[in-house]
């Protein structure tokens, strides 16, 4: 090989080299740009809970389209509400056999995998997620994972993942005939359940799970399930359950607060006063552990449709109590159309939309109240929430007054939980900010304060 023949051989030689390498650098490049396309939202860890306030959505309910793409709309107000985690309830197909009503029962489920198409479609699903993300927004499905519709595929190819009674007959949950119970004892079932899980996880992103009826499942499964599903990434669960013992074994992040719930109701009707409250706040260190946290709520889907709207419960006790569940260390809930002052029952089974109202008092509450959980550390109200103490007053069957801190940051919160006007006598020295109205407040110890009925401060410093 002569002299010019070695030069277009090297030539050649390096210009193939290059241009795989260029190649391969551009392949990377667009790997890591696609990733970082796909993480638009730092995932999900523990501490976000600290700031959370989570919005369920009854896609459904939630407009007249009854679609994703509808919620997809709604995501930039939503997130004014300072929401870090939407809640879907159950997105599948529902049953036919042995329906109730002409939609079903979301919590019928007649396959794990897929959408409801009254919805939309997967595509239709991802945006919404999406946006959700760009927005600062986690995503959680609501999962029912006790039971499922009579047409489930696992009717046919696995009838033993079900339960049976003494007659080798098929059971059904206690006045839920459409659906019918699964079987944890069985080791298959535990392990196909934690894969319809995990396909959610990969295939969509969520970010977790409402599980609903947690306690009627074996604290064995969830810790199971626990374990599979967070092998890669922390998600956030929610179980609907009042039961200590599934946080305490690890599994999940937040439970209900039933009987914070229940308390409020029965004081806005006069038949329960603060010392319920009192009594539940002490019970809370005997029975949970130091870093469990609830989520605290004025009304849900079932308590909306089936007891009646938060205004049939507690009249003009409503803002008073929404604003408890912001400043009692929780992560606190809206459901959807609270926000719009929505004072009628919504329908589950049938189609029933939410009616917008433009001038809602509400919205500004909740928005008010979204921006003290972002920006207080004093009402964090996770597995680091700030602490609470509970203020003597001159009136404490009338009064609810309480200290809440974080490092250096303080806030009080002094609300009249009674239908009469109240002086009361507090033991509170300082010039604060009413946060909610934006002017100040001067307390002296010996002052009296003066409170309408169900009136409230929430104070923090200058």
């Amino acid at each position: 090989m002569n002299k010019k023949h070695i030069i277009i051989a090297t030539a050649l030689i390096f210009g193939v080299t290059m241009s795989s390498c260029t190649k391969e650098t551009v392949t990377e490049k667009g790997e890591q740009k696609q990733k970082n396309k796909e993480a638009i939202i730092a995932p999900y860890t523990a501490n976000m809970a600290e700031t959370a306030i989570i919005y369920e959505v009854n896609v459904r309910q939630f407009s007249p389209e009854g679609t994703f793409a509808a919620v997809t709309k709604e995501i930039s107000n939503i997130k004014k509400l300072g929401v870090k985690i939407l809640w879907l309830m159950p997105i599948h197909p529902i049953g036919e056999e042995k329906r109730q009503d002409d939609l079903g029962s979301y919590y019928s489920i007649k396959d794990y995998r897929k959408i409801n198409p009254e919805f939309g479609t997967a595509d239709d699903l991802k945006a919404l997620i999406a946006e959700a993300h760009k927005n600062g927004i986690y995503v959680v499905l609501d999962w029912v994972a006790n039971q499922t519709a009579w047409d489930h595929i696992w009717m046919k190819t696995n009838p033993e993942f079900y339960e049976k009674n003494d007659k080798d007959e098929f059971v059904s949950p206690k006045n839920q005939s459409d659906v019918v119970t699964l079987d944890y004892d069985n080791p298959a079932l535990r392990k196909a359940m934690i894969a319809e899980m995990k396909y959610w996880l990969d295939e969509f992103k969520i970010d977790g799970f409402h599980c609903a009826m947690a306690d009627k499942i074996p604290t064995e499964f969830w810790t199971e399930a626990k374990q599979e599903l967070t092998s890669m990434r922390e998600i956030f669960m929610l179980g609907q359950t009042e039961e200590p013992e599934l946080l305490k074994a690890g599994v999940f992040d937040a439970a209900y607060g039933w009987e914070l719930y229940h308390i409020m109701n029965d004081i806005a009707k006069g038949k329960k006063n603060v010392s319920a409250i009192d009594l539940y706040l002490d019970s809370i260190q005997y029975k949970w552990e130091q870093d469990d946290y609830k989520m605290l709520f004025t009304t849900n889907h079932n308590e909306n449709s089936r007891v009646g709207t938060e205004y049939e419960r507690m009249g003009d006790a409503v803002e008073i109590f929404a604003a408890l569940t912001y400043a009692l260390p929780s992560v606190p809930l809206i459901y959807n159309g609270q926000e719009e002052d929505f004072n009628r029952r919504l329908k589950l089974f049938e189609k029933d939309s939410i009616d917008r109202n433009p001038t809602a008092k509400m919205r500004g509450i909740y928005e008010k109240l979204g921006e003290l959980k972002i920006t207080n550390e004093a009402f964090n109200g996770g597995k680091n929430a700030g602490t609470y103490e509970r203020i003597k007053t001159s009136d404490d069957k009338a009064i609810l007054a309480f200290k809440r801190q974080k490092n250096n940051t303080e806030a009080y919160f002094i609300g009249n939980l009674s239908k009469t006007n109240k002086e009361v006598i507090l033991p509170i020295n300082g010039t604060f900010k009413n946060f909610m109205k934006g002017d100040e407040l001067k307390l002296e110890a010996d002052q009296k304060l003066s409170l309408k009925p169900w009136q409230y401060y929430i104070l923090v410093q200058k």
